[in-house]
């Protein structure tokens, strides 16, 4: 469409160039020599305008793995693009990879991107993340991660706030796990152990823990932890637990999230309360979390990206938390785990899911 649009303005030249210079000059051949070294010079505006007019940006969109709170987050990141201007098929195009928590894949999407030259690279979770940073490091290239917990602690940014050798930034889901134990005795008066499953191989993920155990020690609560390194090893993880525990917390870990159906299932079946971390982990069968949307999550993620494509400096944009921070709980499987969820609990929650 864009050379259709540069040939027609170009013979449209041509045609009034040749009519004047037979005016001018009384022969098409004068006028036609003359004209051609003037459209050689007028294609090259036009194919400058048009460029700028059309310009196209492109993006890369590394998710770590398949699940609900991640692909919300990748949905909210597109619309937040969307609503500021860049929309896909338009003027942007996204060039999105998972690597389905394959870590031989990390580097390989990372250096696909850089060798696309793409505009900007998403990254969605943390292991993904540290390998465009690499990958990008001696480029122009800049790194918009989100869903990372403690972007500073992972080595991604040298603070939160001031980093400027790191072309990097992004959109934490920095969770207030206190408050997630708060809620725990709320709702398991009686709480003595929690247990917990999370990849020790994930840094975001053994921070969370080491929250949680500061956490659980202040109110004479003991941790029990079941490290995993593949989503298949959750059902074996959660199966140990039982008879171990009075409650079972996940953080916002990706590998346990992934593989949730068979911890539910275990805590189902054994009468377990089970409280993991986010809004979506809550609907598919968790009792209550103070936490984040994953989708809004994404969507301040977009929001940050547009700025970035239209001339932000990375370096210069301070990380950010996730800005929305809700109560969710989920009354009928409070129910299937043997717990009830205090009204005033029910009442304060800007999420209810009952099914």
């Amino acid at each position: 469409m864009k050379k259709i649009l540069i040939w027609m303005i170009a013979v449209i030249i041509v045609v009034s160039l040749t009519i004047t210079g037979i005016g001018c000059k009384g022969t098409v051949t004068e006028a036609v020599e003359e004209a051609i070294e003037e459209v050689e010079e007028a294609v090259e505006e036009v194919e400058e305008a048009v460029e700028e007019v059309l310009e196209v940006k492109k993006i890369g969109i590394s998710q770590v793995a398949t699940h609900p709170a991640l692909d919300a987050t990748r949905e909210g990141v597109i619309k937040g693009l969307a609503d500021n201007g860049y929309i896909e098929g338009e003027n942007i195009e996204i060039d999105y990879q998972n690597s389905e928590a394959d870590p031989t894949l990390f580097d390989t999407i990372a250096e696909k991107f850089v060798g696309d030259m793409v505009d900007a690279i998403v990254t969605i979770a943390t292991p993904n993340t540290l390998s465009a940073i690499a990958a990008a490091k001696y480029t122009d290239i800049p790194v918009i991660f989100t869903a990372v917990t403690d972007p500073a602690g992972s080595g991604m940014v040298e603070s939160w706030e001031s980093h400027p050798d790191d072309n990097a930034t992004g959109v934490s889901d920095m969770i207030a796990v206190e408050d997630d134990v708060d809620l725990i005795t709320k709702i398991v008066p009686d709480v003595k152990t929690i247990g917990t499953l999370f990849n020790d191989g994930e840094a975001n993920s053994v921070f969370l823990v080491e929250k949680l155990k500061e956490a659980c020690d202040a109110l004479g609560i003991e941790v029990v932890e079941r490290p995993v390194s593949t989503s298949a090893d959750v059902l074996a993880a959660a199966q140990s637990l039982v008879g171990q525990v009075d409650a079972i917390w996940v953080g916002t870990d990706n590998t346990v999230v992934s593989g949730l159906e068979a911890l539910i299932g275990v805590c189902e079946e054994e009468i377990i309360p089970f409280f993991p971390s986010d809004h979506e982990s809550i609907e598919r069968g968790g009792i209550a979390c103070y936490g984040f949307d994953y989708y809004d999550i994404g969507y301040q993620t977009g929001e940050m990206v547009a700025k970035i494509l239209d001339g932000a400096n990375a370096a210069e944009t301070p990380v950010e938390i996730g800005k929305i921070v809700s109560l969710s709980v989920n009354t009928a499987a409070a129910e299937r785990l043997g717990v009830t969820i205090p009204q005033e609990l029910i009442d304060a929650a800007e999420i209810v899911f009952d099914e």
